[in-house]
């Protein structure tokens, strides 16, 4: 429920954004009925806000002409803290954040010279968070420039030319950048990488230099760059592969694991998990949580460790 003093600043905002409007709309923006929209008017004019009124049937309310609240002024920095942090709340899953940072949104665009609002929205049109690593300690990318073009060139679809280091390596490339993405506590740009002739995944504190470079792109229909993170993390070759036939359905699968526990792929006995993991006995582990059956194909020291887990929760089922 609103605080009358939130609605009494939402007149203000109101008549701020749309110079005039009658006590009919005002009221039926704010809620409230016509008695109720005056006492706010008195409010406001209480605290100095100059507002004439205009009665009759086609009267209205409007702020004296050339009266407008001192501007908020921000830094490049401060404006991408904003638009991170406005973006991490609609992350959060409550009912009321949503319309609180639609709202916060309009104010600050409403304030913001164009070229940094442009900057303010790439970031919001582009960024994906993946808020179960927020507490993760991590890199971070080298500054906030980086992260700024790379949305900026997201939104517009404009390719970059990258200079990027990684393993020691110096490597100059046009990128495509699809998005970005914050996860497990580092900065990630995806996008097709013109010297690969793929998608690639660049993290940010390796970028060295962000230049604009010749063309242009669509991004393909449906591309989630948070997944496609995921999918490449639980892709990547380590030190065992394993392959397990889990008899339930995809959604089923999924939702019992991690994302980053493999690729899962649909047969006709049931659903392949395929992993790569560096320690077998974290993946038994994650299996033995699996709520529905599930049979290890490779490889056979997978099923060792199964064994050493079933050994060990048998043993706590012991009554003493």
């Amino acid at each position: 429920m609103y605080h009358p003093t939130t609605r009494v600043l939402a007149v203000l905002e109101l008549l701020q954004t749309h110079g005039r409007l009658s006590g009919a709309d005002l009221a039926g923006r704010l809620g409230v009925d016509g008695r109720t929209l005056r006492r706010y008017i008195v409010m406001l004019e209480d605290l100095g806000i100059p507002i004439t009124a205009e009665r009759g049937r086609h009267g209205g309310y409007a702020l004296m002409p050339g009266f407008k609240l001192p501007p908020m002024m921000f830094t490049d920095d401060e404006a991408l803290a904003l638009s991170l942090g406005l973006l991490a709340a609609r992350g959060l899953g409550l009912a009321e954040a949503a319309p609180a940072v639609a709202s916060a949104q309009a104010k600050l665009g409403r304030i913001m010279p164009d070229g940094l609002r442009q900057r303010v929205d790439a970031i919001d049109e582009t960024v994906r968070l993946d808020l179960r690593s927020i507490v993760q300690q991590g890199g971070v990318a080298q500054d906030n420039a980086v992260l700024t073009a790379l949305s900026l060139a997201a939104k517009s679809r404009r390719r970059v030319h990258l200079h990027y280091c990684s393993g020691g390596i110096d490597s100059e490339r046009d990128v495509d950048t699809y998005g970005l993405v914050y996860y497990g506590g580092f900065w990630y740009a995806v996008g097709h990488c013109h010297l690969r002739a793929d998608i690639r995944t660049f993290r940010l504190d390796r970028v060295a230099q962000v230049a604009p470079a010749r063309g242009q792109f669509q991004l393909p229909a449906g591309f989630d760059t948070l997944l496609h993170l995921r999918q490449s993390v639980a892709a990547l070759p380590r030190k065992f592969a394993a392959t397990i036939l889990l008899e339930t359905d995809l959604a089923t699968a999924r939702s019992a694991f991690i994302d980053t526990i493999g690729l899962f792929e649909q047969s006709a006995e049931g659903i392949l998990l395929h992993n790569q993991s560096d320690e077998l006995g974290w993946l038994a582990r994650q299996l033995a949580a699996a709520p529905f059956a599930f049979t290890v194909l490779a490889p056979a020291a997978l099923r060792d460790e199964l064994r050493t887990v079933a050994e060990r929760l048998l043993q706590a089922a012991k009554l003493r």
